[in-house]
């Protein structure tokens, strides 16, 4: 006799009996098979991806010469649990010198294995079924995936442009208010760009006092900053460390996307929590890694050093889209570049989404965005496209005016 119950194991969160069945097909499987019929169809021209969301470069020499060090010595095979010291030491000292933010190190940080393992796990700190997470949109959905998991409700504040990127806190009403626990936040924003000022930040601290909210800022792209922007650090506002944390991590500001490697840091009875939910997730990180990690952290000049190439790639990028007709501006932060699509194209396709610009760019120019509906048709370019060296660099953009300008785009 077959076996066949399983299917209907599966949690109701991921599906229930129909996983699996009736796979919904998202955008970035969307992406990756147009990508593939493109370059398929076109063997002989490069695909340039403009759509990649990590940095380009690998990690400092020095920082991977320090992890080979500490990976061989004997004392630093065992787990980590929630970290060595000498790690939250190292996290509070950056914090002063980046941010000029005073933390308790042993109270007030705690690795953490990587910023989307963080997001993961904090609404299980927090969320009962029926509670709410309010969500910037676009957004990165890390937090809103498992607020909904354990039985919370989602309630989204679109990011326009007329507001400069930034929620609408006053348009929530009274009764999500009441029901709402978390607030979350990400700047420099992904896939926006956008940067937040400390009166906002002042706004935001004052909100959560009334609303009795926990703020969670993703401070992931916080020291990518340029064109004399100063890397501000929510933390830094006075009352903030009463009612929120901030993640940061050191995947996009020191080239270590898969050392997974970061810390969250703020109020102590919110880091505790935390802490302790952490402690039945995992068993830390790597010593090697987190030795590795102190060492970077006291070199904040390498996220100087990242932020200028980014800079100096956006410039190029902004000169080129405009060229092209768009309506687009050089961010002040992160990597990434936000900008209205074109109606269409002369002679060509009408495009109705985001989406439909996105699958056109990648078929008829081989070039990769990110598409995003949630709030009016925009796509993501990120800055982060593959290139040997300056010249290299110089090449790659040669060649995305190139394409874009055989395009006649209706805006």
């Amino acid at each position: 006799m077959a076996v066949d119950y399983i299917q209907n194991l599966f949690a109701d969160r991921i599906g229930g009996p129909q996983f699996g069945l009736k796979e919904k097909i998202y955008k970035f499987e969307k992406i990756k098979r147009a990508k593939k019929e493109a370059m398929f169809a076109n063997p002989h021209v490069e695909l340039i991806d403009l759509g990649v969301g990590e940095p380009d470069s690998m990690a400092d020499q020095s920082i991977v010469k320090e992890l080979t060090k500490e990976a061989g010595k004997l004392e630093n095979r065992f787990y980590a649990d929630n970290g060595i010291f000498e790690f939250k030491k190292a996290a509070a000292a950056y914090m002063k010198e980046v941010f000029s933010v005073d933390v308790d190190a042993e109270t007030e940080i705690n690795h953490m294995i990587g910023s989307k393992s963080a997001l993961a796990m904090i609404p299980t700190v927090f969320i009962n079924p029926g509670d709410i997470t309010i969500m910037p949109a676009p957004n990165y959905p890390i937090l809103e995936t498992h607020t909904k998991y354990l039985g919370g409700e989602v309630v989204h504040l679109p990011l326009l442009e007329e507001n400069s990127f930034l929620p609408k806190l006053d348009s929530l009403n009274k009764n999500v208010l009441k029901r709402a626990k978390l607030l979350y936040l990400n700047y420099p924003n992904n896939p926006t760009g956008a940067v937040a000022n400390r009166k906002f930040f002042e706004e935001v601290v004052q909100f959560a006092k009334e609303n009795e909210l926990i703020v969670i800022h993703d401070a992931a792209y916080a020291a990518l900053v340029f064109d004399h922007e100063s890397p501000l650090s929510f933390l830094s506002v006075p009352g903030a460390k009463e009612i929120g944390i901030e993640l940061h991590s050191l995947s996009k500001s020191f080239n270590m996307t898969g050392w997974r490697i970061g810390f969250v840091t703020g109020n102590a009875k919110l880091i505790h929590a935390i802490a302790m939910m952490k402690d039945n997730y995992d068993s830390g990180q790597f010593i090697p890694i987190q030795k590795a990690a102190v060492y970077a952290l006291s070199h904040p000049e390498m996220t100087k050093q990242i932020a200028a190439k980014y800079s100096r790639r956006h410039e190029v990028l902004v000169k080129i889209l405009c060229e092209c007709g768009f309506d687009t501006k050089k961010p002040k932060g992160s990597f990434f570049l936000y900008t209205k699509i074109p109606k269409g194209v002369v002679g060509g396709p009408k495009f109705q989404s985001a989406e439909e610009f996105s699958q056109y760019l990648i078929k008829k120019h081989l070039i990769s965005t990110v598409p995003w509906d949630d709030a009016g048709p925009y796509v993501r370019f990120s800055v982060t496209f593959q290139a040997d060296g300056r010249k290299g660099e110089q090449q790659v953009l040669e060649e995305i005016k190139a394409r874009l300008s055989t395009s006649d785009f209706i805006f």
